[in-house]
């Protein structure tokens, strides 16, 4: 695989996480311990926006903050990976915040508090029309408002640039914005959530899913599977992509980190499929072993020593 500097704007989440390290989740009603405390810069848009900066992609980010010492954290850590933040503005409330329940078998629980990402407008991504426009790809998820996402797929479909459309966390949506999306890429539940029916980890039970989102306006379609690997639909070919067998750690972005890698790595054409997608596969099961969301994902060099 060649590093690729491909432009990508993200327009999405930024969280500060905080991670709560537990043996096993509480029952209702149940006090335990927690056997240790760590925060991490995180969010969805974040965390699939430094995954793409790592595999050598020019990446520019929409999003909000608040004036506050959260949102001057995710702010500079964005900076520190070398994305463009002109297009980052402070709102009137808390910056976003998560926390996670992580398990000692590397399961996790998040609540997330939207605060200033849920504030995002349309006339916030209006201000970057020019930033989609000249971009070769964007990427957009569900921790910012559905109106933000229609806008921007909107300007760049009309410049002809590629979406990709994250549906996490798992929310119904119309099927407008899913035909303005070039790639779907949800797992297995907000693939259920979206379709109204269950996805079970079977070569029928996907193309069925397959089929539902073509009916929707979905060109084509990404589903990722865990340590299942991933499905893939794209015109007429589809077929599975294996992971690679780790011990997980902490499985916090490994979904985020296969979406930037992969967009990284995705020629225009498509025609280096196949080959992107492993790539994003190797990439998260890198993340994995690593604790944090952000701080987990790898870079193209580490990517590319593990491929060998």
């Amino acid at each position: 695989m060649k590093k690729q500097g491909k432009k990508i704007v993200v327009l999405g989440s930024l969280n500060v996480d905080t991670i709560q390290h537990l043996d096993k989740l509480p029952k209702q009603g149940e006090t335990i311990h927690i056997q240790d405390l760590t925060s991490a810069p995180g969010g969805k848009g974040a965390n699939q926006a430094v995954a793409a900066a790592r595999q050598g992609a020019q990446v520019s980010f929409i999003g909000a903050v608040g004036d506050d010492a959260n949102g001057r954290f995710m702010t500079q850590t964005l900076v520190d990976n070398g994305i463009d933040v002109s297009h980052i503005v402070t709102k009137n409330v808390p910056t976003g915040a998560a926390y996670i329940m992580l398990e000692a078998d590397g399961n996790n629980t998040i609540l997330v508090y939207g605060g200033a990402n849920m504030q995002v407008s349309s006339e916030d991504v209006l201000a970057a029309s020019e930033l989609i426009a000249r971009a070769d790809l964007i990427i957009a998820q569900f921790e910012t408002p559905i109106d933000a996402t229609m806008t921007a797929f909107e300007i760049a479909k009309q410049h002809h640039v590629m979406t990709i459309l994250n549906p996490a966390p798992a929310q119904k949506i119309g099927p407008e914005l899913l035909a303005l999306s070039d790639f779907v890429t949800p797992n297995e539940t907000e693939a259920a959530a979206l379709i109204g029916r269950s996805v079970e980890f079977n070569q029928a039970s996907l193309n069925q899913a397959a089929a539902a989102f073509e009916k929707l306006g979905v060109k084509n379609t990404l589903i990722t599977l865990g340590e299942h690997g991933s499905f893939y639909k794209l015109a007429d070919q589809s077929g599975m992509i294996p992971s690679f067998k780790v011990k997980a750690i902490d499985t916090t972005a490994a979904g985020d980190t296969y979406i930037g890698s992969f967009a990284a790595n995705l020629n225009g054409d498509f025609s280096n499929l196949v080959q992107a997608l492993t790539w994003a596969s190797r990439s998260s099961s890198l993340a994995v072993q690593k604790a944090g969301a952000l701080p987990s994902i790898p870079n193209f060099e580490e990517v590319q020593a593990a491929m060998q």
